[in-house]
């Protein structure tokens, strides 16, 4: 059975309503909704709270299949972070090509911009639980250098360009 289906099951049989849950917990009614449709999960604070309130244990309310769908849903969103990824690098690119075709050195600004936004769209453009496994196998500080070295080439790039506008 589904986290979803546990949760709407436990909160009938304690004659909860989902507003009711959602007090308990400290959260919107929307939250208890989107986890009883598996629209999303608890954080590990909610779950905790669950547990006690319905006298079970954390991994009695997660099963396999939960876990798969968190997996799931959380490669979905990196995804969502790459397409940010490659759109801030053509970003920063492109105000780079704009300022020497043009030699208008305000567009360097939309450079960095550009490459600020690279940074933090790279970093969760990996799945929480894919960055979690890389720090245990060792493979996090290669993902991290091949970043660092896009990241560097850019600058490299705007500076450059910004150089010859000046």
């Amino acid at each position: 059975m589904k986290f979803s289906d546990k949760l709407k099951k436990l909160r009938k049989e304690n004659n909860l309503t989902q507003d009711e849950l959602a007090d308990k917990l400290f959260v919107t009614r929307t939250a208890v909704s989107k986890w009883e449709t598996d629209n999303g999960y608890p954080s590990m604070e909610s779950f905790k709270l669950l547990a006690k309130l319905f006298h079970t244990t954390i991994d009695e309310l997660i099963s396999d299949e939960d876990i798969e769908n968190k997996k799931h849903l959380e490669d979905k969103i990196a995804r969502n972070f790459y397409w940010g990824v490659l759109a801030s690098f053509l970003v920063a690119l492109g105000f780079a090509i704009a300022t020497w075709i043009t030699n208008i050195p305000y567009f360097i600004i939309g450079s960095f911009v550009g490459v600020l936004a690279y940074w933090v769209f790279a970093y969760f453009a990996t799945p929480r639980y894919k960055r979690l496994e890389a720090k245990k196998d060792g493979t996090f500080t290669k993902h991290l250098i091949i970043r660092l070295v896009i990241l560097a080439l850019l600058i490299v790039i705007i500076i450059t360009t910004a150089i010859q506008t000046f």
